[in-house]
């Protein structure tokens, strides 16, 4: 462009933001927060607007891509060189507070990016009783649309994670730190349950309208665990593990009884005490079974040794306390089976089989050794816990 003698020069305002917006190389541009850093808790609010040492110009970024921005350590350094602290002293004293600022309220760590959980449990060995006390959790991950949840804990026995043995506590509303205080008990827990099995704990968020949301687990192998000793933990918990899909279905738990023996020489005959049972399964709609007991000595030539007990509504740990005799030879309880079943009583259709075990010299492990005992201590009673499951070997499943 040509300009005359006295002429000024006009720059269009295209011109002109170009010219201010693309001075040269573009180059990384400065985020807000570097003009404004934030300080530790406890800085004085004058200490901005004191005489520290001047920040640089707004306008000349030095910033490049190899170098990380070191700027809001810098500022702050100076700020509290400002205020007398020594060189030696600032890099602790301006790393400290910056740890403890937390904008979020949340703890980066990445072991409690799901919370932490506080528990104790405890082998209560004489009485076969595993219980399990769910003290608090603390910087739960937010679940709802508020940034909180509604929290609750449940446990599974593994293996055999079924709702037979599924316990939890009550749920607390809008919480990521909830404060439980609730013991959670299982029944029927032997010395050998002690040494194969495992507890797992989930942590869950309960939702009215949707499925509730799994929030973390943490599981504890209960060799772990020595009898009658209380064990605290203080867990992070971590993400959902798998659980192992190879077991044995026909083994599946289906909940515990609890059995008594005694041969009486007196009367000559076995007499067998349906106790109890705990964590049975659920085989109503509602959530509950209404179970009852049947036993068998077999083989049952006259079809003469079915006993039943009363029916229980609406439970799945029902205490029965019946007995029953059998009037046999002890020479002949050698060559018996004594096969127990636990049924859900239905009005107008079949009952449902819950789950059953054998006793007798066939059976392996605990109820080999029951039968054994019987046999080898007359006049005593013995009761031992057993494992219903979901197959019962010769037994007819009808009712």
């Amino acid at each position: 462009m040509t300009l005359r003698k006295g002429e000024k020069t006009t720059i269009s305002i295209q011109e002109h933001m170009a010219i201010d917006v693309c001075p040269g190389p573009i180059k990384p541009i400065k985020q807000i927060s570097d003009y404004f850093p934030r300080f530790p808790r406890g800085l004085p609010a004058a200490v901005g607007r004191s005489g520290g040492a001047p920040r640089p110009a707004p306008s000349q970024p030095s910033l490049s891509p190899a170098e990380p921005p070191r700027d809001d350590d810098e500022d702050v350094d100076q700020l509290f060189g400002a205020h007398g602290t020594t060189p030696a002293e600032q890099p602790a004293k301006s790393q400290a507070p910056e740890e403890a600022v937390d904008p979020e309220g949340y703890e980066s760590d990445d072991c409690t990016a799901l919370g932490t959980l506080d528990f104790s449990l405890l082998y209560d060995q004489e009485n076969n009783a595993l219980h399990c006390t769910i003290n608090k959790a603390k910087g739960l991950k937010p679940m709802d649309h508020n940034g909180l949840a509604d929290p609750y804990v449940k446990l599974h026995l593994l293996p055999g994670a079924s709702k037979a043995n599924k316990l939890r506590t009550k749920t607390l509303r809008n919480t990521l730190n909830p404060t439980w205080n609730e013991t959670l008990t299982y029944y029927g827990i032997t010395d050998e349950d002690m040494i194969r099995k495992t507890l797992r704990i989930s942590v869950c968020d309960e939702d009215k309208f949707r499925h509730n949301e799994f929030i973390g687990e943490t599981r504890i192998p209960l060799k772990k665990l020595k009898p009658n000793q209380t064990k605290n933990f203080n867990i992070c918990l971590e993400k959902q593990l798998p659980i192992d899909k190879t077991e044995d279905k026909s083994l599946e738990e289906r909940g515990r009884i609890l059995i008594s023996l005694k041969y009486s020489s007196q009367k000559q005959g076995l007499q067998v005490g349906i106790m109890r049972c705990a964590h049975l399964a659920a085989m109503d709609a509602n959530g509950y079974s209404d179970p009852y007991v049947k036993i068998y000595l077999k083989p049952d030539e006259d079809k003469k040794s079915k006993h039943k007990t009363a029916v229980k509504k609406k439970t799945l740990n029902p205490e029965f306390n019946e007995e029953f005799f059998y009037e046999i030879k002890h020479g002949d309880l050698a060559k018996k089976t004594l096969e127990v079943t636990v049924w859900d009583y239905d009005i107008g259709k079949s009952n449902d089989f819950i789950g059953g075990v054998v006793l007798g010299i066939n059976a392996k492990g605990e109820r080999l050794k029951h039968w054994f005992d019987c046999l080898k201590n007359k006049d005593k009673k013995i009761e031992r816990w057993h494992t219903l499951t979901n197959e019962l070997p010769g037994a007819v499943l009808s009712d």
